[in-house]
């Protein structure tokens, strides 16, 4: 089990990840996730929680060395790409402590899925850090996936960092397959209404996302993608401030957004020293 770490709390985020082509990309979004990964303070571990392990039941990787999952079609380019992060088996007892009675699998056959590796590679490309990832229960109701992030809150005093992954907006079936597509309005209209809803920390609208209007169903068929935000929002303390390190629609129906909830301690103690990232070749 996980004691406290001493270290100050450490924020919470939710992080549009989009493609995984975003992973050999030179773009806004993935140079606003090595800004993030180099400004935050160093945690001992990464809980993620991707909108790509969605499952019957509720799991939790326990295995030493998760492997890399290409868990989406084409994209043979990208299969050489790793993320030879450990994982944590004693983070993975720790979550399923916190979830208790809920029944936690530890599962030693899934590994990171692209909504965990694609950000971390340009977050944290050193790949050091241990990860686990808790998957999503298809099977429960919003307000439950809000609960399952209050109950990990703890961990963020724990020097865990609690990173979510998913899209606000996330239609592939209206994609626009140009870089320089411009958004949907209704795209638009739905990340910002959120985002509003955000600020306004208004959790019981964006539990209820499905009474957010018409906007909201074009933005959300499938509740795969948004649900992470849901933890993520469960995790924060309703007095932290929330901020936005990116934002954009890209595709024309995927928004890009990025969440984190609560303060950058070093940067709220007037303390803050970028920490060196130095990049280097993927590992096939």
């Amino acid at each position: 089990m996980l004691g406290s770490s001493g270290a100050p709390r450490l924020p919470v985020l939710f992080i549009g990840h989009g493609t995984p082509r975003n992973a050999i990309a030179d773009n806004e979004f993935t140079r606003g996730w090595a800004r993030l990964g180099a400004r935050l303070p160093r945690p001992r571990a990464i809980l993620v929680i991707s909108a790509h392990w969605y499952t019957y039941g509720t799991g939790v990787t326990a295995a030493d060395r998760p492997e890399t999952i290409y868990d989406f079609g084409g994209g043979a380019d990208l299969r050489h790409l790793n993320y030879p992060a450990p994982g944590l088996p004693n983070l993975a007892e720790r979550v399923a402590e916190l979830l208790a009675p809920c029944p936690v699998v530890r599962d030693t056959n899934w590994g990171f899925d692209h909504g965990c590796w694609s950000v971390l590679m340009r977050a944290y490309p050193e790949a050091e850090i241990p990860v686990v990832q808790l998957s999503i229960d298809g099977t429960q109701r919003p307000q439950v996936h809000f609960d399952i992030g209050k109950r990990l809150a703890p961990l963020r005093d724990e020097g865990v960092l609690i990173f979510t992954s998913g899209n606000i907006v996330h239609n592939l079936g209206l994609v626009i397959y140009d870089d320089a597509a411009k958004p949907y309005e209704w795209a638009e209209r739905f990340d910002l209404i959120v985002r509003d809803r955000l600020m306004q920390k208004d959790w019981e609208a964006l539990v209820d996302y499905a009474a957010l209007g018409p906007d909201a169903a074009l933005s959300i068929p499938t509740p795969d993608h948004y649900l992470p935000l849901l933890y993520a929002m469960g995790a924060a303390d309703p007095g932290e401030q929330v901020s936005f390190p990116v934002e954009g629609i890209h595709l024309g129906s995927v928004s890009m957004r990025c969440v984190m909830f609560g303060d950058i301690p070093e940067i709220a103690e007037g303390r803050f020293v970028p920490r060196v990232v130095q990049s280097r070749p993927l590992q096939a």
